[in-house]
């Protein structure tokens, strides 16, 4: 049974989230302790979930409000 990731449930395990991984320099594989050269959406037993490696997604852009929208 796997633990629950941090406070998501939406954070799937990855290696390129690992406190074991360190990604490679053109981002295309991460360099495990544990396992050796990973892709970086790959996982395996040893996974541990690191918060600080994370990217967020961006945001939307919110679209512009013209006075229109706001009469009645």
């Amino acid at each position: 049974m796997k633990k629950k990731l941090f406070n998501k449930d939406e954070i799937s395990p990855a290696c390129a989230c690992c406190l074991h991984g360190k990604l490679s320099p053109g981002n295309q594989s991460v360099l495990c302790i544990k396992k050796g050269v990973m892709l970086p959406t790959s996982s395996c037993n040893k996974f541990v979930y690191d918060p600080l490696k994370r990217r967020p997604q961006r945001l939307p852009k919110i679209p512009k409000m013209d006075t229109e929208d706001f009469e009645l």
